[in-house]
């Protein structure tokens, strides 16, 4: 052999070896970060966990709370705001009401001619508005004109199927989503506003006297019959249907729950005794709190970047504001130490709420063989392509671990109010049915979610109990609800119809 085939045989042996040294380093290293990628998966979902045992004693802290906020007022996170709804639809309600139902960027107007248990919900009508942004930061005059006159246009296109009997007034129930002081069934004053909403002159003010001066500035003959917030206008809803419905949960964007609190079980400070004996009992649980929640490192870096750290603790792990957030934190996490989206961290990833709810529960729910829909998500809202079936696999059991938690939560807070009204056994010679009215987004929508929150609720109650405990989607509940409302709480209550 001569010498330059020699030569070129070493060179060709030594880039081989060094080739060889490089993809073993390569494995290594790949080797090394896929195992770091793992154990945060491992760390997360250890540190999510929510074994029956546990979701036992979240479930009797929320019903320890629920006492302590009845019992004094500020004795706890939660706030079991007296709703002044003593008087819950029976189905008998009959003649034409209107809602309105504001609680973000847009409102909508609603009307129903309701025939009594005989005919029901007899017809329905609503219509959606936008609120222009000019006016979420302007005068609460402005903006309360600007929702009568839209009122007042929908008033104007009342047509056949609707009948107001002669002599009386319309009548409307408020459905107004941001934190009120109730004061009595039919006002409340503002105590903040939220979602994106800053109009300093309206706190401290009654809400119903604000939307009256601006109807009766232009002419609108209308009655505010009822206030109320979403979740108790989905209670109502539920009731109307079915007087089986004891409370209601909405699970969406944010979390709450109401429920029909027996008049011997509120105290003499809340200064009033109920007619019929039960009241609804607003209790803004999101921001119940305990040492039971599994909280993360992720859900307490979460916290402590929000516009309210410390406050709202349950609505941040079980909510569908939260949980894409929750997500695309524990991503980065990997992203940063583990290299798993490559040497470089995307920079979209990097943008708080880039990840919302709808984007995971679209991931979860992909049932192709190669998880294309993962991988279409991953490119169309982070920039993220090349992914591979490996790391996929990985998004989704992240979705599982993120949406199992809250939906167990979930289950837990509706076992502490099954508990307070002493309906989580079975009692001698007792067969009542409870039934929870759900709405939202999360619940309707993100089905592994809603089914995981069932199975959670059968397996916390036991299979005697949980045969008694119903689930029931009421679907629009804070508009009809609200309009049901103003039905039973109506001025002309005690006049039989003609």
């Amino acid at each position: 052999m001569g010498k330059v085939a020699v030569g070129t045989a070493v060179v060709c042996a030594a880039a081989a070896c060094a080739a060889a040294a490089l993809l073993v380093r390569h494995q290594m290293r790949s080797s090394g970060r896929w195992a770091k990628v793992m154990a945060i998966l491992k760390d997360f979902e250890e540190k999510s966990g929510t074994p029956i045992a546990k979701l036992k004693q979240v479930a009797d802290a929320m019903t320890v709370e629920m006492h302590a906020g009845l019992a004094s007022e500020g004795g706890s996170k939660l706030k079991m705001i007296i709703s002044y709804v003593d008087n819950l639809p029976t189905g008998d309600e009959k003649g034409l009401f209107y809602a309105l139902d504001l609680g973000g960027t847009n409102f909508r107007v609603l009307r129903v001619q309701l025939g009594g248990k005989e005919g029901s919900v007899a017809k329905q009508e609503f219509e959606e508005v936008s609120i222009p942004p000019h006016l979420m930061t302007g005068t609460s005059e402005a903006l309360f004109d600007y929702i009568a006159d839209a009122l007042a246009r929908f008033v104007a296109t009342e047509g056949e199927g609707f009948h107001l009997s002669p002599g009386r007034q319309r009548e409307l129930g408020f459905t107004f989503s941001f934190p009120v002081r109730q004061t009595s069934i039919a006002s409340g004053t503002l105590i903040k506003w939220t979602k994106g909403f800053s109009i300093e002159d309206t706190v401290g003010q009654d809400v119903v006297g604000e939307l009256t001066k601006a109807m009766e500035r232009i002419g609108l003959d209308m009655r505010v019959s009822a206030l109320v917030n979403d979740t108790i206008g989905t209670l109502a809803g539920g009731r109307y249907s079915n007087q089986d419905v004891i409370a209601a949960v909405i699970l969406g964007t944010g979390t709450n729950a109401a429920y029909v609190e027996r008049a011997h079980a509120i105290p003499k400070w809340h200064g009033l005794l109920p007619k019929s004996g039960d009241m609804v009992i607003n209790m803004e649980w999101g921001n119940f709190r305990s040492s039971h929640l599994p909280l993360t490192e992720y859900d307490q870096a979460l916290d402590a970047e929000s516009l309210n750290p410390g406050e709202q603790i349950f609505e941040k792990l079980i909510s569908g504001m939260y949980l894409g957030e929750i997500l695309r934190r524990v991503l980065c996490k990997m992203a940063e130490e583990a290299a798993f989206f490559g040497d470089t961290v995307p920079p979209k990833l990097k943008i708080p709420f880039i990840l919302r709810t709808p984007h995971m529960s679209a991931m979860h729910h992909d049932t192709s063989p190669d998880l294309r829909v993962v991988g279409s998500k991953l490119k169309d809202i982070l920039e993220i392509s090349n992914t591979s079936l490996k790391m996929r696999k990985v998004i989704v059991q992240l979705c599982e671990i993120t949406a199992s938690r809250g939906a167990q939560l979930a289950a837990a807070g509706v076992v502490g109010i099954l508990k307070k009204l002493g309906k989580d056994t079975v009692k001698d010679g007792e067969n009542q049915r409870s039934v929870i009215a759900m709405d939202g987004g999360l619940f309707e929508h993100y089905t592994k979610f809603s089914v995981c929150m069932e199975a959670t609720l059968r397996e916390l109650l036991g299979g005697e109990v949980s045969e008694n405990v119903v689930i029931e989607h009421s679907n629009d509940g804070s508009g009809i609800g609200a309009a049901l409302l103003a039905a039973s709480h109506s001025q002309y209550a005690e006049v039989e119809e003609p």
